[in-house]
């Protein structure tokens, strides 16, 4: 965590970063609006078989773990991402950090589980437009839909619009690629951070460059 926490100190720093957020966030705009917001409410969009695809009991099961105390807020997140989404075919557990107060950078690092056992390290970096407090931690729980090979998620994942909203004290967003449907439930600071995510780049290796 003091890793993430000195990569977003240093981040929000930089000068030339934080004036190229507004173009790159217009881009992402400009990507996402050609898609239909709807879609990506529709169960169908999301919904696999239950082969390959974790249970809500799965998910809580980890969720409790990693949140802790927050057992009830943890269960009515993961109620209401299944509700809406399904089941999911992995998840993330892992932290991030912000360092920013207005139009910030975002970093994060965690485990990609998949039901075929498969555990990879990944790591996340991107603009966080709204109104951040600099140097502020959070775990997180990302859901994710239609995984098959772990190489999927090294990609772009632009903030659906209008779909981040609080359950249980818990923060829930979601975000999408071209093949790939994410549900990030964050807690802490997070929670209320995730509103204001434009887009995430998840890598496979630590990076300080956000683009």
């Amino acid at each position: 965590m003091k890793r993430i926490l000195a990569l977003a100190a240093f981040a929000s720093l930089s000068i030339t970063a934080l004036s190229a957020l507004s173009a790159m966030e217009n881009r992402a705009q400009a990507r996402g609006s050609d898609v239909d917001d709807g879609a990506y409410y529709s169960r169908s969009a999301y919904d696999q078989s239950d082969a390959g695809t974790y249970s809500p009991e799965e998910i809580v099961d980890g969720g409790h773990r990693w949140f802790g105390t927050t057992t009830k807020g943890v269960a009515k997140a993961v109620e209401t991402v299944f509700s809406q989404a399904g089941r999911p075919s992995g998840y993330i557990i892992g932290e991030e950090a912000s360092g920013a107060f207005f139009g910030g950078l975002r970093y994060g690092e965690g485990i990609l589980f998949m039901k075929d056992g498969t555990r990879k390290k990944v790591y996340w970096q991107g603009p966080s437009v709204g109104f951040d407090l600099g140097g502020n931690g959070s775990r997180v729980l990302v859901l994710v839909y239609n995984i098959y090979r772990e190489r999927q998620i090294y990609d772009r994942f632009i903030g659906i619009e209008g779909s981040a909203y609080m359950v249980g004290g818990l923060g829930v967003n979601f975000q999408s690629n071209d093949e790939l449907k994410l549900a990030p439930i964050r807690t802490g600071v997070g929670a209320r951070l995730g509103a204001n995510v434009g887009y995430l780049k998840y890598t496979e290796y630590p990076t300080l460059n956000p683009f």
